[in-house]
């Protein structure tokens, strides 16, 4: 007696189709002429934003907060104490950043020290609230500091080691120097009325909301 086939499952109606999936955008890298007038834009901002903060007698956070302390507390002049607090982040950013990241890092902060020096004779005030002060000097300057990180370039400082903790570790750049100038800012207790500690908190917090919204892993592809 024959064994009986097998029987074999009957053909689907409708083969699957497959599923395509887009290919990545192309990274058009930025140009030296883009790099060149990213940077001068953004160093421009964050000098406005810095003379926000002063006129209103607030202080900033990073290497710049730390050198208006120390210039409060010793009279050495600001841009002195800026170049020095920032040497071990320039060997951070030469290891870790790469060197054009560091030479456009170096550029940076020299233009923002010219920049400040000058801006008594560019820019003035007369009355500015504290509060309008710290919010609209901290947006200026997170926009700012967006546009330096987005074309890989920073003031040095905190904000070198903040990009290489999101490029290394996936941390936020903005939660990271959001932390670490609030604290800063707290240091500020010691020699500043708390009144005008609060309101460069809210600064602060103003100017790392710009960055932890805008500047994150996966929403920028340029480079």
């Amino acid at each position: 007696m024959r064994p009986l086939a097998a029987q074999q499952p009957p053909a689907p109606a409708f083969a699957p189709l497959a599923v395509s999936h887009p290919a990545p955008p192309a990274v058009h890298p930025h140009s030296t002429q883009e790099d060149a007038l990213a940077l001068f834009t953004g160093v421009l901002l964050i000098s406005v934003g810095v003379a926000f903060f002063t006129s209103a007698g607030l202080l900033t956070g990073g290497t710049a907060g730390l050198a208006f302390l120390a210039h409060y507390a010793t009279g050495i002049s600001f841009g002195q104490l800026f170049f020095v607090f920032n040497l071990p982040f320039y060997w951070l950013a030469w290891r870790k950043m790469g060197r054009n990241f560091t030479y456009k890092t170096f550029a940076a902060v020299l233009l923002l020290s010219v920049l400040t020096e000058l801006q008594s004779r560019l820019l003035q005030f007369s009355h500015l609230q504290p509060l309008y002060a710290a919010v609209a000097g901290g947006l200026i300057l997170g926009t700012g500091f967006l546009v330096l990180f987005r074309h890989r370039c920073s003031l040095g400082g905190v904000g070198v080691l903040a990009l290489y903790l999101q490029n290394r570790y996936g941390w936020r750049a903005g939660k990271v120097q959001m932390g670490v100038d609030c604290g800063i800012v707290l240091l500020a207790l010691f020699t500043v009325e708390p009144l005008r500690v609060a309101w460069s908190v809210i600064g602060a917090v103003a100017l790392n909301l710009v960055l932890a919204m805008n500047h994150r892993p996966g929403r920028y592809t340029a480079v």
